[in-house]
């Protein structure tokens, strides 16, 4: 017993010796502003659960089943199967997601942040922002930021050059607050205190480079849009209306969704300075507005990473119509990082979505007062929808940052008096602003080509496209219970025939296995199915068009940054292939293509909206339905996929979207809409030929 209890007494020394394992969580616990190194601690401190891995790569398996584009995506057809980068050129859109899933079960990983970043980014190398996994354990729970969001600007030579935006300082100082005296005090020697002086600052290397090397750096794994040109501007800053005001987008190089870089060295040339100085900038990481305050590593799981009573669907009819009543007026578990104002799943119901899905959440930085217009908008406004008259007394202009608001009724009442309320003050021209237009309701993007067109052959029965789905297994399963068996008695679900019209726009009824007659077709060398082609789903409209036009489609222009998606890429396409309405892209390379719009889809969805309709029709025990997540994962998918207008028998998702002219920006006008709407109208309406700076695509 004597020789017992000395040992017990050895080991209780001993351990009281160890160390105590370091909390990487606790450590940064309750700070809103940390290093990345710290971040990048707290999340790597995870290990792989093997279950949990297995169940997250049996959901995507089987959920990407009703994804209408996989087989498109293992190699994409021109203009997107190549790109040509900096200093090589590669596949554009070439993802087998299947294989790679296969070959992420097999890996080993150091930590479940290592694994969630390999799914992460082999979905975004599909460059399709309907298409995604989003895991709020580790996506934008740190948001990464520096106080010097980019541009591309051109002189008046048509050089360009990547440069700080001149607004720098004061977007940062507004949005950052105390934290600015970080990046104050870090400076060099004279520069010490003086952020504001790099203003507008020429960038001559990143990290002793080419700027353009980290800019198509950026586009290899930032996704989100086919277009390489696109990915391009996602780099640099830009702006777009808000649905309570004009707001700022750093850009992916001041702005990033993981914690993954520390610092970034940059060789710069300000503005009235002939010397060349060096800074080393870090990046701050700040704790994002959605995820979940913690005090340690377990409530940091507890509070972030584990499936919710959200992050799952519901059976419909296996609830009180109280609970189904409260369940439909909450958001969907995707909406903070839908990039449209959230709406509930009721509006996405009864008005179908067709939304860009991106990592991070919509901004919320405001656009500095001095850059916004200074004139007030029409009383019309609504929301998202914003009315302007130009000083020239001839050119309104739209600004629109979303195809979605919060009430579906005003907001296409709202784009009616708008622009009638336009044509009144004496507008003949007008100009449609949708940079960085997520989408958004798919029947606002029918109305309003509608009313700006008139009623003619391209706007009536549908001012739309023709759709499509897959058609699985588990997909005909799903419609025959609702058809043999009665089992949505109340259309609560998207595979009910009757929310469906046929190829000539007549209703399918209740009886109908509208899914037949499948279309077998070989994509890519893989077999796939698809269901008959589906018409239109919106008129006759809530509201009365009015019969004629209240513009001439010449007279109409759309712009944007070429962030352009989803719903408002099916308004952008109609517009310019069926109308001729011309389209501009501000700020691109002028080496590169500039599409006026990506990522087209045709009506977009959820992991939790998919499980919903299995679970209501009870085939959740089904082989082919996936299980639940054990993660707080929310997965994005192309639900429905748009025929093409030039090759009809071709999905609109790959077609060529040039946009007619590439209009770089100056120092004076980026980032200020009212003086790129004038710009726009001077240029494209009064000038017989293009100037100079003017680039054709065409």
């Amino acid at each position: 017993m004597a020789l017992l209890g000395i040992l017990a007494l050895v080991a209780l020394a001993t351990a009281k010796l160890a160390p105590t394992p370091l909390d990487h969580c606790a450590a940064i616990a309750g700070k809103q502003w940390v290093s990345p190194l710290e971040a990048r601690a707290c999340m790597h401190s995870f290990p792989v659960h093997t279950n949990v891995k297995e169940n997250i790569i049996e959901v995507l398996n089987k959920t990407i089943a009703m994804h209408t584009s996989v087989n498109y995506q293992i190699s994409a057809p021109k203009p997107f199967d190549k790109a040509r980068y900096y200093l090589f050129s590669c596949n554009d859109v070439h993802e087998d997601l299947h294989k790679d899933l296969a070959r992420i079960r097999q890996q080993d990983y150091q930590s479940e942040f290592e694994f969630h970043l390999d799914v992460f980014h082999t979905f975004r190398r599909l460059n399709d922002g309907h298409c995604v996994v989003i895991n709020y354990c580790y996506d934008s729970l740190y948001i990464s930021y520096l106080p010097t969001p980019l541009v591309l600007l051109t002189a008046a030579d048509g050089q360009q050059n990547v440069h700080i935006a001149p607004e720098a300082f004061t977007v940062a100082s507004a949005e950052f607050g105390e934290e600015i005296e970080f990046w104050q005090s870090i400076l060099p020697g004279k520069l010490r205190g003086q952020l504001e002086t790099l203003n507008g600052a020429q960038v001559l290397t990143i990290n002793d480079q080419d700027p353009f090397v980290t800019v198509d750096m950026n586009a290899l794994v930032t996704g989100g849009y086919q277009s390489f040109g696109t990915r391009q501007n996602s780099f640099f800053s830009s702006y777009y209306r808000g649905a309570n005001g004009w707001l700022y987008q750093m850009g992916n190089f001041a702005q990033q969704v993981h914690p993954l870089t520390d610092v970034v060295k940059l060789t710069i040339k300000r503005v009235n300075s002939t010397s060349i100085d060096i800074v080393t900038l870090p990046y701050r990481s700040r704790f994002g507005r959605a995820s979940k305050n913690f005090t340690d590593s377990a409530s940091y799981r507890a509070n972030n990473c584990l499936a919710t009573n959200e992050t799952n669907g519901v059976d419909m009819y296996a609830v009180s119509p109280s609970i189904r009543q409260q369940t439909s007026e909450k958001p969907l578990p995707i909406a903070y990082f839908q990039q449209q104002p959230p709406i509930s799943r009721k509006e996405a119901r009864r008005h179908p979505v067709n939304v860009l899905v991106d990592a991070l959440p919509l901004s919320d930085i405001d656009l500095p007062e001095v850059m916004q217009p200074s004139e007030p908008a029409l009383n019309e406004s609504y929301n998202v929808a914003q009315f302007y008259m130009l000083n020239d007394n001839a050119t309104g202009v739209l600004a629109l940052g979303s195809f979605s608001a919060a009430n579906f009724s005003a907001f296409q009442h709202s784009l009616l008096d708008g622009l009638v309320k336009l044509k009144s003050l004496g507008s003949t021209r007008l100009v449609v602003d949708v940079t960085n237009n997520g989408g958004g309701f798919i029947c606002i993007a029918h109305w309003l080509h509608r009313i700006i067109i008139g009623s003619k052959a391209t706007t009536e029965p549908q001012a739309g496209l023709d759709t499509t789905i897959r058609a699985g297994p588990l997909a005909q399963l799903i419609v025959r219970r609702i058809v043999k068996d009665d089992m949505d008695p109340d259309t609560l679900l998207y595979y009910n025939p009757t929310q469906w019209t046929n190829a000539s726009h007549v209703p399918f009824t209740a009886e109908t296995e509208w899914l037949n007659p499948l279309q077998n077709l070989t994509i890519n060398g893989h077999e796939d199915n698809f269901s008959q082609r589906l018409g239109q789903e919106c008129q006759p409209f809530d509201v009365e068009p009015p019969q004629k036009g209240l513009f001439i489609a010449k007279d109409v222009v759309i712009i944007s940054n070429g962030r352009c998606a989803s719903s408002c890429s099916l308004f952008s396409i109609t517009m310019s292939k069926l109308e001729g309405v011309r389209t501009v892209v501000v700020g691109g390379k002028q080496e590169t293509p500039q599409q006026y719009c990506g990522v087209v889809g045709g009506q977009s969805t959820d992991f939790s909206t998919i499980d919903t309709e299995i679970k209501s029709v009870r085939l959740k025990n089904n082989t082919l339905a996936p299980p639940d997540f054990m993660a707080n994962i929310v997965q994005g998918i192309t639900w429905r996929l748009g025929y093409a207008i030039d090759d009809p028998l071709e999905p609109e998702e790959w077609q060529n979207h040039p946009a007619d002219i590439n209009l770089p920006l100056t120092m004076e006008m980026v980032n200020r809409p009212v003086a790129i709407w004038e710009a726009v109208s001077n240029e494209v309406f009064r000038t017989a030929t293009p100037p100079p700076l003017l680039v054709q695509n065409k």
